[in-house]
């Protein structure tokens, strides 16, 4: 995400981006994490919970490089919460319920974010003869979009990019469920690998080509979500 202001933003965009980005960064991956736990525990699971990973404190998440790999990529991770399968009745429909809680979390962040986009957006511009009178407004209104914006496309980002059905990411989990437990597992082996092959691919896309599938899935999504807000707000009013 950052890589991309800086190949063509203004310092001002890059620094507002900058400093909205970081609360942004940790409300996503501490809750996305947070919710790993607190599924787990209540499923069975008391490993996270013990650990005190059932907690919405981002100094017991957030990984030093997966924190600046998002703020700069628009993607990143944080320390997994840790999750005892043997512990579940069923461990591979508890690893599969656990797994899914994080992208589900951001989920409901992203469409949060892009609700309070769309009505924010509308409010300024109806009222953008005013607001450009007082300047003060003017820049509060700015960084209140921004704001919300990063909000919504950054945990969407993070959504799609974690339901990814390849290991370590959440997706292998969740649809790992629908495998042969034996096919499943032999996968996992290979989780390490998988990561930094993914990992390479998406930078490289990003890098060279300009183009990131996570943040091309994301910007649908937020839009589908806007799009519709803004349209019954612009009937209503007008």
């Amino acid at each position: 995400m950052l890589l991309s202001l800086l190949s063509g933003g203004n310092p001002r965009e890059i620094l507002i981006s900058l400093l909205l980005s970081l609360p942004v960064i940790i409300l996503a991956l501490s809750i996305h994490e947070a919710a790993h736990g607190y599924v787990a525990y209540k499923m069975g699971d008391r490993t996270a919970y013990n650990l005190g990973r059932v907690t919405l404190n981002p100094i017991k998440h957030l990984d030093l490089m997966g924190t600046i790999w998002m703020l700069v990529f628009g993607y990143g991770w944080a320390k997994p919460v840790p999750i005892n399968a043997r512990n579940f009745k069923n461990p591979k429909y508890g690893m599969a319920f656990t797994a899914i809680a994080g992208p589900l979390a951001n989920l409901v962040l992203g469409i949060f974010g892009a609700v309070c986009y769309a009505v924010t957006s509308f409010f300024f511009a109806v009222n953008l003869a005013e607001i450009s009178q007082n300047e003060t407004l003017f820049n509060l209104m700015f960084i209140l979009l921004n704001f919300f914006y990063l909000f919504g496309m950054m945990n969407l980002i993070f959504m799609v990019f974690n339901l990814i059905p390849v290991p370590p990411f959440d997706g292998s989990r969740f649809f790992g469920m629908f495998l042969p437990t034996r096919v499943y597992f032999g996968i996992m082996k290979y989780e390490r690998y998988i990561l930094i092959g993914v990992l390479v691919i998406t930078f490289l896309c990003s890098r060279f080509f300009g183009f990131s599938p996570a943040a091309w899935l994301a910007e649908g999504l937020f839009g589908l979500i806007t799009k519709p807000i803004y349209s019954l707000l612009n009937s209503i009013y007008f």
